[in-house]
């Protein structure tokens, strides 16, 4: 596996589900899990032996880990960034370790594969340290993830970005819950958004939005806040976006028309296709579906509150 990153992660073996299914999402080509508190039962299964090796049988039972590995042209740095703050979304107790591969080398190595890249009708988004690019004429949005998840090329981002584009209008407000680099509250405000809002659970998220903000001379109309869902925003949005995992987008839903507009626009994504349609049962108890994208295995939803029904009247 030359120039690939391993990516090991530890956690309770009680959470090891939930967890896979997070690891999945920054794995493309799947991921291996150790969870040995079944050990005896599938070796007789599986070998039709009793007999396990010494070492094994001292395995630490109540944890459970998880193998990820990183092609050369993904960054590390966000797929470590993604499982992050993913994990602290849902409570899951975690550690990530990096494996046989110097801290220097996977923050900074993978940029020679990071190029600009169009996305929807009219933005590009630029790696900060690109010289001279051919924007094509498009928006130019330059981007820095440092240890923050969002580069714009993770289809759950694009997706967000597109669906932005679609239903945004000129001087709309925007929050972005879970913002990681800030890239989507950003885009907005490069294509018309008067303000936006990004808030993260990730304090190195939340500083990194901030320094791109500067990059791209919006910092006087976006504001980065370091917390839970929206637990320290104030106001109504336009815009809400969330590109988180399904279960937080679920809780999320029951509460975020507190912070909605009339007629505002909810844009979801982060959620796993085989996840989608149970998400979105649960999102149509608080709003209509108005639009949906799937691409690369993952889908994206955009929809309004509903309407109150009003009671019908009596006959007299």
């Amino acid at each position: 596996m030359n120039n690939w990153t391993e990516i090991k992660i530890a956690v309770s073996a009680a959470d090891i589900d939930r967890a896979g299914d997070i690891a999945n999402m920054a794995a493309p080509g799947g991921i291996y899990i150790e969870d040995y508190r079944d050990m005896e039962q599938v070796v007789e299964q599986i070998a039709h032996i009793d007999l396990i090796d010494e070492d094994l049988l001292k395995k630490d039972r109540s944890k459970a880990f998880i193998h990820i590995y990183i092609e050369p042209d993904i960054s590390p740095a966000e797929a470590v960034a993604f499982l992050s703050e993913r994990y602290e979304s849902e409570g899951i107790t975690h550690e990530i370790a990096l494996l046989d591969c110097a801290e220097e080398d996977w923050r900074n190595n993978w940029k020679k594969y990071f190029h600009p890249m169009a996305v929807g009708k009219n933005l590009m988004i630029v790696p900060s340290w690109c010289e001279n690019p051919d924007t094509q004429g498009r928006v130019v949005l330059s981007i820095d993830p440092g240890l923050a998840f969002g580069t714009g090329s993770h289809e759950t981002t694009r997706l967000c970005l597109e669906m932005c584009e679609k239903y945004m209008k000129r001087g709309d407000s925007v929050l972005d819950v879970g913002c990681g680099s800030g890239i989507l509250g950003i885009a907005a405000l490069l294509c018309g958004a008067e303000k936006a809002v990004g808030v993260d659970i990730d304090e190195k998220a939340v500083e990194t939005a901030r320094e791109n903000a500067q990059i791209n001379n919006v910092q006087d109309r976006f504001t980065a806040v370091c917390g839970s869902f929206t637990d320290k925003v104030e106001g109504k949005f336009d815009i809400v976006l969330a590109n988180i995992v399904a279960d937080a987008i679920l809780f999320l839903s029951k509460g975020v028309a507190e912070f909605m507009k009339p007629g505002a626009v909810y844009i979801m994504s982060g959620i796993i296709d085989d996840r989608a349609e149970e998400v979105k049962q649960g999102v149509s108890r608080y709003f209509d579906i108005i639009d949906e994208r799937l691409d690369g295995g993952w889908a994206c939803f955009a929809g309004r509150l509903r309407r109150p029904v009003s009671p019908r009247k009596r006959d007299a």
